[in-house]
């Protein structure tokens, strides 16, 4: 594992909850570099001494009026049969402004990894949270400022906005494809596409869609979003002046060819030795949509209400 960075170990019991420490006031970064904080790479240790990377995004529920809790969001299996894992999260300077180059991050380390996160209810959605605020606090208690971004609600695709898109959109995915990453600025990797099949509808009966994009290992838990900077064409083909971005979901499989010639869905997986060359990527991604984060809020606020 990567062991830049002084070394954060934090206790399992204090990320069970919590209420979230506020962003720091944004300094002047467009929107497609304040979303290079949005993201974090995971990289897991598992048994028999295996490992792999994902991708995670910060997120903010607001499951009561008056509390915020801050999260990182990735797929079910990222971490599932972790038994250490490692968050790299960029710092601030004296200014407030994001680090870049040398010392950009701190790594924080911490055991018994799988057990650390919140699963979705639905165990056929492939999403987990895992919330923060403790984890920022003792980090702030240290004199650690970290630097990071994080969605929310606001961002969701609702379905009625889906229903105003196109059946073609063009979509950005931001992530660490097969591990890759600027790891002396602590960047991620921007990918774009389109979506391949209507985001309004449920592929295959399922609360989800298909982009068309390069998807690797590595790249699970990848926020997927609408990204439309300048103007776009609405439904009537008429052009719209302006930024549109959303979050449409967070990609979790894609379908693959395997040596006997039939076409399958698999996870993305977290290890890139996983992906046997028996199993080729055909360029396609399946997306859990956005609106599943919501039904993490229900848990959290009976969370909340047990302090």
């Amino acid at each position: 594992m990567n062991t830049r960075g002084i070394k954060i170990i934090i206790g399992i019991i204090l990320l069970t909850g919590g209420i979230a420490v506020a962003n720091q006031p944004s300094p002047n970064l467009s929107l497609s570099e304040q979303l290079i904080y949005s993201t974090v790479r995971i990289e897991v240790e598992l048994p028999n001494n295996n490992g792999g990377t994902g991708t995670g995004f910060f997120y903010e529920f607001t499951p009561t009026e008056s509390t915020n809790v801050p999260v990182i969001v990735t797929n079910k299996h990222v971490i599932r049969n972790a038994l250490k894992g490692v968050f790299h999260i960029t710092v601030s300077d004296e200014t407030g402004f994001p680090k870049t180059g040398k010392d950009s991050y701190q790594s924080i380390y911490l055991d018994q990894f799988e057990q650390r996160w919140i699963l979705h209810p639905d165990k056929n959605i492939d999403l987990a949270i895992m919330p923060i605020a403790p984890l920022l606090k003792l980090a702030q208690e240290q004199n650690i400022n970290f630097f990071y971004r994080s969605l929310d609600q606001s961002l969701i695709a609702t379905d009625n906005f889906s229903e105003e898109l196109n059946a073609v959109e063009d979509i950005l995915m931001v992530g660490y494809p097969n591990g890759i990453w600027d790891a002396f600025n602590n960047a991620p990797i921007f990918r774009t596409g389109i979506t391949a099949t209507h985001p309004a509808r449920d592929y295959n009966g399922k609360s989800e869609f298909m982009i068309d994009a390069a998807c690797f290992p590595g790249s699970s838990g990848s926020p997927v979003l609408l990204w439309n900077m300048g103007s776009y064409q609405n439904k009537s083909g008429g052009i719209t002046l302006g930024n549109r971005i959303k979050l449409m979901g967070i990609l979790y499989a894609g379908p693959q060819h395997t040596a006997t010639g039939s076409l399958e869905v698999f996870e993305i997986p977290s290890r890139r030795d996983t992906l046997a060359i028996s199993r080729i990527p055909n360029n396609l991604g399946n997306v859990i949509k956005a609106k599943e984060l919501l039904g993490f809020e229900p848990f959290l606020r009976e969370l909340l209400n047990k302090k």
